[in-house]
């Protein structure tokens, strides 16, 4: 009887091994980054199902305007940049790529790909790693004529920068989200339409 009990005990350990090893896997599989970030064709939520998140730098005493619309499988932002006193103004459109805090591995590509139409204002685009702690992540400036076409842009993870600390090589392993961002010294409107987002 005993040996019928040890027996039966290993089968159950090997098969929840197994399983374990299995549901790992599965975890795995299903957490690799798509390519595809978002293409707006949901109102509220982003391709991977996260809802998007827009801020201004109204939370450093700044008074930008800024307005949202997701429609036709495109994003507008538009609105005025007012800045804080001495600092740079800003509005962010975030697209997250998983659960807050939580790093997301794009190491398997070689940086963001963005369809844009600039109508006006300056634009950047900035991958958010869990690395940095003093919200200077790794950007850089999104440029196209404004000439009322969508434009292909592609921005190598190696040409992105962060703007005041110590220049460090981004680690696109440790993704948390994308910014489209907004930015002037000084008053002034911005106009942006984006078609998609996501890596290359």
């Amino acid at each position: 009887m005993m040996k019928t009990f040890n027996k039966t005990a290993i089968q159950l350990a090997r098969a929840c091994a197994l399983t374990s090893l299995l549901a790992i896997s599965n975890g795995v599989w299903s957490a690799s980054l798509p390519q595809l970030v978002d293409d707006f064709s949901k109102p509220k939520v982003n391709s991977l199902g996260i809802e998007r998140q827009f801020m201004s730098d109204t939370v450093a005493g700044g008074k930008t305007q800024l307005d949202s619309d997701v429609s036709a499988g495109m994003l507008n932002i538009k609105g005025n940049i007012v800045p804080p006193r001495g600092q740079p103004g800003w509005a962010s459109s975030v697209l997250p790529l998983g659960a807050m805090g939580v790093p997301e591995d794009a190491s398997e590509f070689t940086g963001i790909r963005l369809l844009v139409k600039i109508n006006s204002g300056n634009m950047s685009i900035s991958a958010n790693s869990t690395e940095i702690s003093n919200f200077d992540f790794h950007s850089a400036p999104v440029v196209v004529p404004a000439d009322n076409q969508f434009h292909e842009v592609k921005i190598p993870f190696t040409a992105m920068q962060r703007g005041w600390s110590e220049q460090t090589p981004l680690n696109s392993a440790t993704l948390n989200s994308l910014s489209i961002v907004a930015y002037a010294m000084q008053n002034a409107p911005f106009d942006f339409v984006i078609d998609e987002v996501g890596f290359y």
